[in-house]
């Protein structure tokens, strides 16, 4: 499920029937939690039953995972979900081969049977494998925690504050003259236990956040309407992130106002509104080469879907082709020092960066988070591994990768926090577009689509300016880009510095089969691409 199917779900009342897992439960049961002791108690029964049965490995994870959704239209509460899933997964290696057994049954003799079946799964399992899984050594850590570093837990908050917050929200942009408003809320918590026969008890508090609105705006003579979404982004932080402060605003040369680590959904709602009604009047733009302005807001979504994913070993080495594909950055690639970007392009991964979706002090394998290159100066230098892929590569450790979305479902590889590095010079946004003959600014993440090889895609936006002779002179629309991947990102010219380096993300980024989701944030700073091919999404054929 990725973001445009939900927030258009969502927009007729059912995005809790899409909840991917979960028991409704009460608000205030969101906040009692499960008691360590008794978590460390059963993973040492799963441990134990696990090697009993012949496991030369074994990793449990108890999880509770909460979850709830505040979804407004106008001036109606359209739903309130509630949501807490709770039970233990076990993988194991018997033989050289992976097995895995889950249950909600969080008594002795149901864990200690649910190690028992995973193992049972893997010497099953390692009758027809060809070649025995190379698990990367990982120390044991003992008894840790790690917690998001939270203000204000945003399943505290009562569900009235919630409400009326999007309702004020929906309020000022009606005012401001939008059609039609839909808000909401996803705040997401938890509670990860970890445990493994390496020696690790990990225990883990996660939380996230996002106010994602689309507005609405309609020319009633004519019938024809435009929308704006918000231009939040997915946070790994509590209800802190909607405090609306003055310095989480970015003003930016266009007149637009975006958001760092703090969310006026209020104000960006009015300007929303605003836009939404100037997009309907707006030129529409005239296809050819530009050289583009793109945004963090934006440019998060670019890197995600031409950067992200096909990084990932498991799309490079064909083992994952579900959700668009394998990748066209094969390891010979890698070898030969491709060029995936210009000089200007330094791309890292991260799995810690403060406030970022994927941040966790583990992954669900117990391998400590990191920061890594992928893309240095342009050049491909590594992917994204876990603990059985590492030796594929030659490494000796996995790279922390690897993550499941519920206990029930096993753990595989996921993307890291990916992100385009700031340039090293310094540079403003304002100062960037001074530079641009012919150019458009592109704010805000739009529709996207991309081939099996993430190699050919397109992008369109939220807002779009001309840019002429180094001066922004209005909006435009119908605006979308046409990339191949590496001719895309060696087209990178400049980069602006880090003042201007801002955190974009997917929510719910889908992956596997059967299928799971994942949060993940993109970074980057403004950054400028030349002579890039722009269509008028708008033109008909015939």
């Amino acid at each position: 499920m990725d973001r445009r199917n939900f927030l258009s779900m969502s927009g007729l009342g059912v995005a809790g029937l899409m909840i991917p897992f979960g028991n409704v439960i009460a608000a205030e049961a969101l906040l009692v939690p499960l008691d360590v002791a008794r978590k460390k108690t059963l993973a040492d029964i799963a441990l134990n039953a696990a090697k009993a049965a012949g496991a030369s490995y074994c990793d449990a994870r108890i999880g509770r995972y909460l979850r709830q959704f505040v979804i407004t239209r106008e001036d109606k509460v359209q739903n309130v979900v509630n949501t807490e899933s709770t039970g233990i997964g076990i993988r194991v290696l018997v033989d050289g081969a992976w097995g895995f057994a889950a249950t909600n049954q969080l008594n002795n003799d149901a864990v200690a049977k649910a190690a028992q079946q995973a193992a049972a799964i893997a010497r099953a399992n390692a009758k027809n494998q060809t070649s025995k899984v190379e698990l990367a050594k990982t120390p044991g850590v003992g008894e840790v925690a790690w917690k998001t570093p939270i203000r204000k837990n945003a399943m505290e908050v009562a569900i009235k504050e919630k409400a009326d917050l999007l309702l004020g929200v929906n309020a000022a942009a009606i005012n401001a003259g939008a059609s039609f408003v839909n808000s909401m809320l996803f705040l997401v918590n938890e509670q990860k236990y970890f445990a493994s026969t390496d020696g690790s008890y990990i225990d883990q508090d996660v939380h996230r956040i996002w106010a994602p609105m689309t507005i609405t705006a309609i020319d009633k003579a004519s019938g024809k309407f435009r929308t704006r979404d918000g231009l939040s982004a997915p946070m790994g932080m509590g209800f802190e992130y909607l405090d609306g402060a003055a310095s989480g605003k970015v003003a930016l040369p266009n007149g637009a106002v975006a958001y760092n680590k703090s969310y006026d959904m209020l104000a960006d709602a009015v300007a929303a509104a605003k836009q939404a009604q100037q997009k309907l009047t707006a030129p529409s733009v005239k296809p050819g080469k530009y050289d583009l302005v793109l945004d963090p807001s934006h440019t998060w979504l670019t890197i995600h879907e031409s950067i992200g994913h096909p990084l990932e070993l498991d799309r490079v080495l064909g083992y994952e082709a579900n959700y668009a594909g394998t990748s066209f950055a094969t390891l010979d690639k890698q070898k030969s020092g491709f060029k995936y970007g210009s000089d200007q392009v330094t791309v890292f991964a991260d799995k810690t960066q403060e406030g970022s979706l994927g941040a966790v002090g583990f992954d669900d394998e117990g391998v400590k988070t990191k920061r890594w290159n992928l893309i240095k100066d342009g050049i491909l230098v590594d992917y994204q591994t876990i603990r059985d892929q590492a030796h594929i590569l030659g490494k000796t450790e996995s790279d922390g990768c690897c993550y499941a979305d519920s206990w029930s479902s096993v753990q595989f590889q996921r993307m890291a926090n990916v992100s385009l590095a700031p340039g090293k010079s310094k540079l403003s946004v304002a100062d960037m577009v001074k530079d641009v003959d012919n150019g458009i600014y592109i704010v805000g993440a739009g529709s996207f689509s991309i081939d099996q090889q993430r190699y050919n895609a397109q992008f369109g936006g939220q807002l779009f300016y001309e840019i002429k002779n180094g001066k922004i002179t209005g909006m435009l629309e119908d605006v979308a880009y046409q990339i191949r991947t590496p001719e895309f990102w060696n087209s990178c010219v400049a980069v602006c510095d880090d003042s201007d380096y801002r955190l974009g993300g997917s929510f719910f980024d889908g992956k596997g089969q059967p299928g799971q989701v994942s949060a993940v944030s993109h970074g980057s700073s403004t950054a400028r691409f030349n002579g890039v091919n722009v269509i008028n999404t708008a033109r008909k054929l015939g």
